[in-house]
């Protein structure tokens, strides 16, 4: 955590929440604070379950950490724990966790969904896999796995051979008791594929064609990632799976969140050469998850199967020809490996340069085209502008991110907030819109990938002039990679969809002790209730294309 030379006076009235330094926020939070367990991304203040609540208050309130991140819950041998992993959306380098013990005896603690919504989903996921009960929590229920598990598989003492039962319950309406004048209707939508984006199941209630409540239900897909990372080794057996998080095309996004967290916690330096490939092989990676995104919400939204679906799906085959020629593989990538990449350019490397410089010289010309089809699509700008409303106050309180935060005005990328890569080195900007609504959304992923062209063509000219004598594309990695004992990091990057970040806590030994994934489609799509109650069922499919989310990520 940064500190400055004139500590600010972190008062109530304060409207700027300087960077504070770990005494000042001890200070701040006075007897709040039991000890000190500090991870190596930011302080840790150790609190009483019962004082979750005006603890995390204080520090939203008082010293400006708005970004409730990540929750993450773990056993010990001894306790419970949860972990709130706390950032400023104006300074996510300005972190702080707030870990809460609680008795292996009785597991409950203060619920943190009054202070941050997003707590929500992330408490009822601890609750579910973890075991943890939130007292106060306003729907504390499992949210992955049905409600007749028995058991929960992250515990210590989960029994994986008990068999299990998943009855049939019929869906109750939720706002049967609300007096409301006329009758509601329920209405299931998904959980196919089309139209919610994986296999995502909303619990709809209308009233007439009006939305009146929406519950997203998921868990369709849970496949265990976390503990299937935890089996593997750091160095060799965890890297396949991040691609698998997001099969929207953004895998190598997602390879280096687990890049980054664990050469950070094993300490190992990635060469620049290596660094300027990554930067550039990701942004293309980005490229291919927008186009997917575009042209999907084209036919979400118009029914528009033909030209603009087929126009993005074209524009992706050569993102895919290009990846496929890098990688080896056309979507599941594995390219990243600890401290640099596989493998360097495929050879001969001018050419493919060229290939590269020539779909970059191409793409304005076609996003021009993509504006026509789109943004300046009459029916898309009536079915788009002013529906799916998300103001920024209530995108920062679920822990929104990515084009979804940035289309409601907010400022934050982590590729140039919390600089990693070689993207400080580059020019480019970062897209953002005010309108709040899912036309701004539409625009910011259309404008993300004219500046994701700019950061591939100045990669690309580096890597083409780079002294071949200077071309490591991996530095000397142990075989065998063991973190300090009971080190714990949070770290997280840029992903397509928004913030990814992986906390992780080392035991000494080969493989994670615990492994946790922050997916930014899990967060963003908590808020669809918000963006859709009060419009009508055209306008939920609208808002729930316009979220881009992938269930791989959600349901993980």
């Amino acid at each position: 955590m940064s500190s400055q030379t004139d500590p600010p006076q972190l008062d109530g009235e304060r409207t700027d929440h300087a960077t504070a330094t770990a005494e000042e926020l001890v200070d701040l939070l006075g007897p709040l604070v039991l000890s000190r367990d500090d991870h190596l991304n930011a302080p840790a203040f150790v609190v009483r379950p019962d004082d979750v609540q005006e603890t995390l208050t204080v520090l939203r309130d008082e010293a400006g950490y708005d970004h409730c991140s990540c929750v993450t819950a773990q056993e010990y041998e001894d306790r419970y724990e949860t972990i709130y992993h706390l950032k400023k959306y104006d300074d996510p380098t300005d972190e702080v966790s707030v870990v809460v013990p609680t008795a292996k005896s009785d597991p409950v603690s203060e619920s943190a969904e009054s202070v941050y919504r997003t707590a929500d989903w992330h408490e009822r996921e601890a609750y579910d896999l973890v075991g943890i009960a939130y007292d106060d929590h306003p729907d504390l229920r499992r949210i992955l796995l049905p409600e007749t598990w028995q058991g929960h598989p992250l515990s210590l003492d989960y029994d994986k051979e008990r068999p299990q039962i998943v009855r049939f319950a019929e869906n109750a309406n939720p706002v049967q008791d609300d007096r409301r004048e006329g009758d509601t209707m329920l209405v299931n939508v998904g959980p196919h594929h089309p139209a919610t984006h994986g296999v995502l199941h909303l619990e709809v209630v209308l009233d007439g064609e009006q939305v009146v409540d929406v519950e997203p239900d998921i868990g369709y897909i849970h496949r265990c990632e976390e503990q299937m990372a935890q089996s593997g080794t750091y160095r060799y057996q965890i890297m396949p799976y991040p691609d698998r998080w997001d099969w929207g095309g953004a895998g190598l996004l997602n390879e280096w969140s687990y890049a980054r967290v664990a050469e950070t916690l094993a300490d190992v330096d990635v060469p620049e050469y290596a660094q300027v490939i990554r930067t550039m092989s990701a942004e293309l990676s980005r490229i291919l998850s927008h186009m997917l995104a575009v042209g999907a919400y084209a036919l979400d939204v118009i029914g528009d199967f033909t030209a603009t679906f087929m126009y993005a799906i074209r524009e992706r085959e050569k993102v895919q020809n290009l990846l496929e020629d890098l990688t080896g593989q056309r979507l599941m990538f594995n390219y990243f490996r600890l401290g640099g990449v596989v493998w360097d350019l495929p050879e001969p490397r001018e050419e493919w340069l060229d290939k590269v410089r020539e779909f970059t010289d191409d793409l304005p010309r076609r996003m021009a085209e993509f504006h026509d089809l789109l943004s300046s699509n009459e029916i898309i700008q009536v079915r788009t502008v002013d529906t799916g409303e998300l103001p920024p106050d209530v995108a920062k309180s679920y822990g929104c991110t990515g084009p979804v935060a940035r289309g409601s005005g907010i400022d934050y990328d982590l590729r140039r907030d919390d600089p990693y890569g070689y993207y400080d080195e580059l020019d480019w900007s970062v897209a953002v819109e005010e309108g709040c609504d899912n036309f701004a959304r539409l625009l910011v992923r259309l404008r993300e990938v004219e500046e994701s062209a700019r950061i591939v063509d100045q990669c690309a000219d580096l890597l083409e002039d780079w002294p071949e004598d200077e071309r490591t594309i991996q530095s000397n990695v142990p075989r065998t990679i063991r973190p300090d004992d009971d080190a714990e990091l949070y770290t997280a990057v840029e992903a397509a969809k928004g913030e990814l970040g992986i906390y992780i806590r080392s035991d000494g030994t080969e493989s994670p002790a615990r492994f946790k994934i922050r997916g930014p489609s899990f967060s963003n799509l908590q808020a669809l209730p918000e963006m859709t109650e009060g419009e009508y069922v055209p306008d939920l499919i609208a808002s729930l294309g316009s979220l881009d989310t992938i269930m791989g990520e959600v349901d993980r």
